[in-house]
């Protein structure tokens, strides 16, 4: 017997503790845990307490008037997702058979390659589906399995449990209004949008105030999605700042994209787990490479 009161050689944990703290984590609260799950708020609560004795340390922080997870909360809120997710993937596949496989990606990542690299897989793999996932927090969801590789605009977080691989890089392009005076140049360069409004897209993270020089920022103006950051660049209200492939996923009436002369590029990565979480992660991985290989070798950018 350990200081936790959990017998030596057996952890205690059932997926109900698992099930509770995964719900804690998404809603914030025993309430809203307690309605996704459909029982009793000190029900939840003491499924809860029972995981913390089980697992010797405390999860969640717990106030009269908010909740949080802890450190160790938040690594096993992620864990028990992780978890979760595969037991789910693993009884869907009984029951019906494999499932496409998960690809989650950034907005427009890849731009113009994106479309024909899923056909030439969908055209060599028919039987192997894959599915594009939208997400905010990419890193996140492939941690908790919700998805099975990820395309990233952002240098991942080095972490053991992921295999990371640089595809490529993309310049950076302003978005301007097509009345815009800027939008009939060939190219323009950072410091001819330092006076103006930046709109800064919430589910993207490759443009912040930092690609200028302290002292010479633009004031920036957060959107939610890239319907709201286009409305705001064709109606004049702001610039936008944004990789190469959003010219090629994201026309848009009133909307002109020129070319940013002294802006750093964007890296583009795949990230997937060192224990894939689906059977085709290798073979998809090797097809990405292989047509990055041959773009290259045909004189793509």
């Amino acid at each position: 017997m350990n200081t936790t009161g959990v017998p030596t050689g057996r952890t205690g944990v059932e997926l109900r503790h698992l099930r509770a703290l995964a719900a804690i984590g998404d809603e914030g609260t025993v309430t809203g845990a307690a309605e996704v799950l459909h029982i009793s708020q000190p029900a939840v609560s003491r499924t809860l307490e029972q995981l913390e004795r089980a697992v010797g340390t405390r999860l969640v922080e717990r106030t009269t008037r908010s909740l949080a997870l802890t450190d160790e909360g938040r690594r096993l809120w992620e864990h028990a997702h992780a978890i979760l997710a595969r037991l789910d993937a693993a009884l869907t596949e009984v029951r019906a058979g494999p499932r496409p496989l998960r690809l989650g990606t950034a907005w427009a990542v890849l731009g113009p390659l994106t479309v024909p690299l899923l056909q030439e897989w969908r055209g060599a793999h028919p039987d192997a589906p894959v599915r594009i996932h939208r997400r905010t927090d990419l890193e996140g969801a492939l941690r908790r399995s919700e998805v099975d590789a990820v395309l990233l605009r952002t240098t991942p977080s080095p972490t053991p449990d992921v295999h990371c691989l640089r595809l490529m890089h993309e310049r950076r392009v302003a978005a301007l209004a097509e009345a815009d005076p800027l939008a009939e140049k060939d190219q323009v360069y950072l410091a001819d949008l330092a006076e103006r409004d930046v709109a800064l897209c919430t589910t993207a993270a490759t443009t912040n105030a930092t690609l200028w020089p302290e002292g010479h920022r633009p004031r920036t103006v957060d959107v939610a999605d890239v319907e709201q950051w286009l409305a705001a660049v064709a109606t004049g209200e702001a610039v936008g700042v944004t990789a190469e492939g959003t010219v090629h996923s994201h026309p848009a009436p009133g909307v002109r994209y020129v070319p940013i002369a002294d802006a750093p590029l964007v890296p583009a990565y795949l990230a997937w787990p060192k224990r894939p979480t689906h059977p085709d992660t290798a073979a998809f991985v090797d097809h990405v490479r292989r047509t990055l290989r041959e773009r290259n070798a045909s004189g793509g950018r």
